[in-house]
């Protein structure tokens, strides 16, 4: 029970990172708002969640817009008794180089990859320093770090998440206040596995993803979620600013 007492708000909780979080952390002791564009999949992994032993409840929100986010963490604060730790983890993934990504798909990741992170930590903080303190975590990317081909918006909307973390931990570490973020590398997601299908040629595409990976296969939704538990927990107090690489080798 490593947050027994605790109230955590987790993004993208309808699938992949985000549910294995939610489950994982109502599972150590966390009281959990899993947070989602869909009342479906979000409902889904509450009661995941519950069937484990946990408690959860559904918060329906556009992450990116400002209004819904911050009804989103009242009603956390309001139903839940409070907010000590919060997982900005929801993205997508769009590809492409520069002079081929629309400006509404560059647009489009920014504010979903980005603001919602600044969204999140906008509103959380503030009752975070009321209680005293809290932790931030957020998803960043291997492609945050390093360059990664066909992927111009989306690095730069996950460096952007690097740069903000960093900012937010020195501007916020004498009130008691963690951030640090994920850089995690390809992940076996159902986000991954419609990129793939997209492709057209399914075996392949996940062939070449693997191919990659020095370990020789894909990450996990589980092993993210183990990592972020680390950094929610007080086993990691000592620790703000950092980006956690969890990529099977890839960016060495």
């Amino acid at each position: 029970m490593r947050l027994a007492g605790k109230v955590a708000f987790i993004t993208g909780a309808g699938a992949g990172i985000g549910r294995a979080s939610v489950i994982l952390f109502a599972r150590e002791g966390a009281k959990v708002a899993a947070v989602d564009r869909d009342p479906v999949t979000g409902e889904e992994t509450v009661a995941l969640a519950k069937a484990s032993g946990g408690e959860a409840l559904f918060l329906r929100a556009d992450v990116a817009d400002a209004g819904e986010m911050e009804a989103a963490i009242e009603a956390c604060v309001s139903r839940l008794g409070g907010l000590h730790v919060l997982f900005n983890n929801a993205g997508i993934v769009p590809g492409g180089a520069v002079e081929v990504t629309a400006e509404v798909a560059w647009d489009e990741a920014m504010r979903v990859n980005l603001k919602s992170v600044y969204l999140g930590c906008r509103f959380a903080i503030p009752h975070m320093r009321r209680q005293g303190g809290g932790v931030i975590i957020n998803t960043a990317s291997v492609a945050g770090l390093v360059g990664v081909k066909d992927r111009a918006a989306y690095s730069a909307s996950k460096m952007g998440v690097v740069g903000l973390t960093k900012s937010i931990a020195i501007d916020y570490v004498t009130e008691n206040i963690r951030a640090n973020c994920i850089c995690p590398g390809t992940v076996d997601t159902p986000s991954l596995q419609g990129r793939l299908h997209a492709t057209g040629d399914y075996e392949a595409a996940r062939a070449a993803f693997i191919a990659r990976q020095p370990m020789g296969r894909l990450g996990t939704a589980d092993e993210i979620a183990a990592l972020a538990l680390y950094l929610a927990s007080d086993e990691s107090a000592y620790m703000t600013g950092s980006a956690v690489v969890i990529d099977g080798g890839l960016s060495l």
